[in-house]
């Protein structure tokens, strides 16, 4: 391959980089932080089932809201913090963005895509005391 070729081959590969960060899916606070929460969800097999085939998960149990706080895995979580479950238009944003398959408000199934995306949250939020 001369120098014209490999020229050409990093600029188109290049470009293809750039296009793939520009397509870069954009989530508001509130989608984020639903999409983090179901991700915690996945993690549990008492709330998750893994499709073996496509890598999907399917969140079937959504906790109740008791109080003012909502418990999710070894979490406590501010009713406010976990309003996007009770959200029909979260939903179905994350479902437009690819990031779950919406059941709302019974289930919804984290694609691919949804587990992999770095919300930011990490595990940023309070352990339970209770």
């Amino acid at each position: 391959m001369g120098n014209v070729e490999k020229r050409v081959q990093s600029i188109f590969f290049q470009a293809i980089l750039w296009a793939m960060k520009k397509k870069t899916i954009k989530l508001n606070p509130l989608q984020r932080r639903t999409l983090a929460l179901f991700q915690l969800l996945a993690r549990s097999p008492e709330s998750a089932t893994l499709n073996e085939a496509t890598g999907e998960i399917t969140v079937a149990y959504l906790p109740e809201v008791h109080g003012n706080h909502v418990h999710i895995g070894k979490f406590t979580l501010s009713a406010q913090e976990a309003s996007g479950f009770a959200n029909e238009a979260v939903w179905g944003a994350l479902a437009r963005k690819g990031m779950i398959i919406s059941g709302f408000p019974f289930q919804a199934t984290l694609t691919r895509a949804g587990l992999d995306y770095d919300t930011g949250y990490g595990d940023q939020f309070e352990l339970s005391d209770h």
